[in-house]
């Protein structure tokens, strides 16, 4: 299984990569493979502030729709238009081409409540 040691993960396995202020959003490899063949992602929530834990988006599975939960408060500034035609990007490349959000961080002492890759590894494990 992929887990990029450059990320920081949630155990609601949501991923994040720091450039600066800014964050890129996405969800695991993990969650992408439990979650099957993604059909739509839905986010309305571009250009609003949120809080850890609130709901930026759903994503919908061939199985299920499944909320997505912000890691990190933070504002949304845009989404990954290329999910809005092609949101099997996320199955194929969860880590890169794949991200979902791009958010301008709030408070960068939040960045230190996440998990490492090794950390969200035995959490995927037990």
């Amino acid at each position: 299984m992929n887990i990029p040691v450059d990320l920081l993960f949630t155990e609601d396995h949501e991923w994040v990569r720091v450039e600066g202020d800014e964050a890129y959003i996405g969800i695991t490899d993990f969650a992408q493979n439990e979650l099957g063949d993604i059909v739509f992602i839905e986010v309305e929530t571009v250009d609003e502030e949120l809080a850890t834990g609130d709901t930026f988006g759903t994503i919908e599975a061939v199985k299920t729709v499944s909320d997505l939960f912000m890691p990190i408060a933070g504002t949304v500034l845009e989404l990954n238009e290329a999910l809005e035609d092609t949101p099997e990007i996320i199955n194929k490349d969860s880590y890169g081409d794949g991200w979902i959000i791009k958010i301008k961080i709030t408070d960068s002492g939040e960045l230190d409540k996440l998990i490492d890759a090794d950390a969200y590894k035995n959490s995927i494990e037990s």
